[in-house]
């Protein structure tokens, strides 16, 4: 089973590693990365593996919503195929 994490805020140091980090705790695979940065806006798209996760994903999108309230990011975690469903043209 796969996911895609989004982030979206103002650029600063170290957003990258935080997410790769909270995926790191959860036992989430991160699989590939694509980030830009315009006019100061990060924004992140995230593939992940959640094959060995150990929390639900429902639990952990709760947890990466929170975390993103926190740091003044929006992050969102959603199942790889509702994400393909919303992006079908």
């Amino acid at each position: 089973m796969k996911a895609i994490i989004t982030v979206i805020g103002k650029d600063k140091v170290g957003i990258l590693a935080m997410i790769a980090n909270e995926c790191a705790k959860a036992n989430i695979n991160v699989l590939d990365v694509s980030q830009t940065i315009v006019d100061g806006f990060f924004t992140m798209t995230m593939s992940v593996d959640l094959e060995n996760m150990k929390t639900s994903l429902s639990s952990f999108s709760d947890h990466m919503d929170q975390l993103g309230k926190e740091k003044d990011l929006v992050i969102r975690v959603m199942h790889q195929d509702i994400f393909d469903s919303m992006h079908k043209i």
